[in-house]
């Protein structure tokens, strides 16, 4: 199948006309199409991808994708979803929608058969000749059988498939409950004489069509308000997906025309008129204005854009108007990743789930167990009608037991406090990394990009030997302007501004964590550490360390510079320490960790910045190799480490940490090595990050508390363990408003992490 580019058709490509383009093939629905594809080729407006298929997943079980809606083949549960379309909502969810129809049709026919049932509890009813007669047990019969088979048809659906395939669960508890109420009252009412006198009182023995009703009732409004609830732990990804305009204004040689953001290419120019969002990212081509950058940024102050400056898609557009180039679209934009991150860490598993997946293995078919157990006692000790009683007490432990809960405790949580996250800028790549954050006691921080703006300035030149310190810089800033460093970058825009020409370079060699060599206009030059020039066999640098000394004690890194194999002056370059960063340590600090500083600058550097931020410990002229393996030693000393870098030396060390936290303004390798991202790039997230750890694992806690607690009361409550001291039992009725209270409980407890305080 193909898609016609004129009018956006699915066509079959056996039977399609078609026409070749450089190289390529197009197909159409009809002459029509082809024509107007030779005539005006720029009018292929409409071209677009076919339209990738969603992929639904289980809420309980993320293993579990298909691309078509269904129920879980593990826990029986409506699958979603994995990322919501723009705009979703509780109208547009289906599984929402049929459950709602389903309990309302339940209710109506369940009110009164409730009335019937229970008319001998109120003594103007009891009177009434009606209220144990036949009829009124033929109207319950009734008015029972379609809420049990219609209203209650998927309930009894669930539990059937999981008895086929094995994996029990709370449907089958349900549907064996439900399903033992409902026969033993229809065989009690149609065939009285199956059963022994001591059950038959005026030749009727009890039914319990109330109870089969009224527990798919409940069930049903149980499921109902999980939905609604779980419809809400979405609600992060949706306003992600909101940032995005639905639309593109595209630039072509016939004018603007508006188009699906779906259909945006990259290169397509598009036009962004004030109020408007960014479509995608890209660069600005044409025109200039103010875009508000708050989603990345933080702040409300918007940033002047001109040709050449980069915009994201999401971002807000002032007053002015420009023209933009898109440059990476769909999934590929910022906010598509993170929409994408956000989603694949709301379905992944923390380690602690391993605990909930153990006691759900064994939980159904001991619930079955017991509830066996139930019926055999009180047939044996239990009172007259002792069937009755067991019968009852039975379907009373297979209702109010609910796996549910048990199995909703972690994700529900991880969803929401993931979408939490999401929203104050920390993105979590996965449920490990948030239980993970909980237990850092250590964090160690790189300086450059982290503590710093990672934005160096050219500060101080100083050339030696009477050398021209315009030459000097002309030199070093040419043999610089090869490499990706900060500081060769500061070296190069300092040159720049002081409007010197740059020379070509020859045999260009950059060492790692040392410095940079090459040719240039026929001299050797060298720029970089000490050590690296003394490699290089360049000696009597004793001088220009002494003055460097002053340098690394205001906080400035000293890069040597040696040319034709003597010794040629310093460059210091500054990069200032970011606002935000003294705040950000000492909120660390409260929450009762310690803060080491790894770098590669000097010594003498990295003490001035550490003294003036209250750092706890330093390790300066580390190179990335000795990052790894300081993190290594510090988790072999039984410390619990995260990491916070933002470059691509400080990968490695972010794998080792227990935690990687990569700073949103670094690079991509950092990013994807980092258990935790920080869009703003601003350190105060990783304390947001911590609490909002600790929030949702004591979030988690307290949900499995509540579901090992509940059922470890409940079942026996459930059994008749009280009945013998106190002569109370629990209704199946009661049973079942337990049970389907029980897993909204939970998830009402982890929708209140979307207020945490971060």
């Amino acid at each position: 199948m193909a898609i016609d580019p004129i009018c956006g058709m699915t066509v079959d490509e056996a039977s399609a006309l078609h026409a070749e383009r450089d190289g390529q093939t197009f197909y159409f629905c009809s002459d029509s199409c082809r024509q107007k594809f030779l005539s005006a080729p720029v009018t292929a407006k409409h071209e677009e991808k076919a339209p990738e298929k969603a992929i639904y997943t289980c809420p309980m079980h993320p293993e579990v994708n298909q691309d078509h809606p269904g129920d879980c083949p593990k826990c029986g549960m409506a699958l979603e979803p994995k990322i919501l379309p723009t705009g979703t909502d509780d109208e547009e969810n289906t599984e929402l929608h049929d459950m709602t129809k389903r309990f309302w049709i339940g209710a109506v026919l369940t009110l009164p058969v409730f009335v019937l049932a229970m008319s001998h509890l109120v003594p103007v009813l009891a009177r009434q000749s009606w209220a144990d007669s036949h009829v009124s047990r033929w109207i319950q019969f009734v008015l029972t059988t379609p809420v049990v088979w219609r209203a209650g048809w998927t309930f009894f659906r669930r539990g059937w498939r999981s008895i086929v395939t094995g994996h029990l669960n709370m449907f089958t508890l349900i549907s064996i409950g439900v399903g033992a109420a409902y026969v033993f009252s229809a065989v009690a009412m149609l065939m009285p004489d199956l059963f022994p006198p001591t059950m038959r009182h005026d030749g009727k023995v009890a039914i319990y069509f109330e109870a089969a009703a009224v527990i798919v009732v409940l069930v049903l409004l149980g499921q109902v308000l999980e939905l609604r609830a779980r419809s809400r732990t979405g609600n992060a990804i949706k306003a992600l997906l909101n940032l995005a305009p639905p639309t593109a204004r595209q630039v072509t040689p016939e004018g603007d025309h508006e188009i699906p953001l779906e259909q945006v290419k990259v290169g397509d120019r598009l036009r962004v008129v004030p109020g408007d969002k960014v479509p995608v990212d890209g660069a600005v081509v044409e025109g200039h204005s103010s875009v508000e950058e708050s989603m990345i940024t933080g702040e409300p102050l918007p940033v002047e854009k001109t040709v050449g400056d980069k915009v994201t898609g999401g971002t807000v557009n002032g007053s002015g108007s420009f023209v933009m180039r898109a440059e990476r679209v769909g999934n590929d934009t910022l906010l598509g990743q993170i929409v994408n991150m956000v989603a694949e860490a709301q379905r992944s598993r923390a380690p602690i789930q391993g605990l909930a997946d153990k006691v759900a293995g064994i939980f159904v078919p001991a619930v079955l167990l017991v509830s066996v157990l139930t019926f055999i006692i009180w047939i044996w000790i239990g009172p007259e009608p002792k069937l009755g009683y067991a019968i009852v007490n039975a379907v009373a432990v297979l209702i109010i037991a609910c796996p549910c809960a048990l199995g909703l405790a972690t994700p529900m949580s991880i969803m929401v406090g993931v979408g939490r996250g999401a929203q104050e800028g920390v993105l979590v790549k996965n449920a490990e990394a948030l239980e993970q954050l909980e237990k850092v006691t250590t964090l160690v921080v790189d300086k450059t990009g982290t503590l710093t703006e990672g934005k160096p300035k050219l500060m101080d030149i100083l050339p030696i030997g009477g050398l021209d310190a315009k030459e000097f810089l002309r030199l070093a800033a040419s043999l610089e302007q090869n490499s990706e460093h900060p500081l060769a970058s500061a070296i190069v825009q300092g040159a720049k501004k002081q409007d010197i020409i740059f020379e070509d370079v020859k045999d260009f060699r950059s060492v790692t964590a040392g410095g940079v060599f090459g040719t240039v206009a026929g001299h050797a030059v060298l720029v970089g550490k000490p050590d690296f020039l003394r490699s290089e066999k360049i000696s009597g640098l004793e001088p220009l360390e002494a003055s460097a000394e002053k340098l690394q004690e205001e906080g400035k890194t000293a890069m040597f510079v040696a040319i034709d194999g003597k010794p040629a002056g310093i460059l210091a370059v500054a990069d200032p320490i970011k606002s935000t960063t003294a705040e950000a340590i000492s909120d660390l600090h409260s929450l009762g960790l310690k803060i080491i500083m790894l770098t590669g600058d000097n010594r003498r550097t990295a003490a001035a910045v550490a003294g003036q931020l209250d750092i706890d410990s330093v390790e300066a002229e580390i190179d990335p190799s000795g990052k790894v393996a300081y993190v290594k030693k510090l988790r072999a000393d039984g410390k619990h480490v995260a990491m916070a870098g933002d470059g691509i030396n400080d990968a490695p060390a972010l794998s080792e940490a227990e935690v990687g936290i990569a700073m949103g303004t670094g690079t991509d390798v950092a990013m994807q090595s980092a258990g935790i991202t920080l869009v703003r790039g601003d350190l105060r997230g990783i304390a947001q990050a911590i609490r909002l750890s600790r929030a949702t694992m004591r979030n988690i806690r307290q949900n499995l508390f509540f579901a090992f607690f509940y059922n470890a009361l409940g079942i026996p409550v459930a059994a008749g363990m009280l009945y013998p001291f106190f002569g109370l039992l629990l209704s199946p009725i009661i049973a079942g408003a337990a049970m389907s209270l029980s897993s909204v409980t939970v998830i009402s407890n982890a929708l209140r992490l979307r207020n945490v305080r971060m």
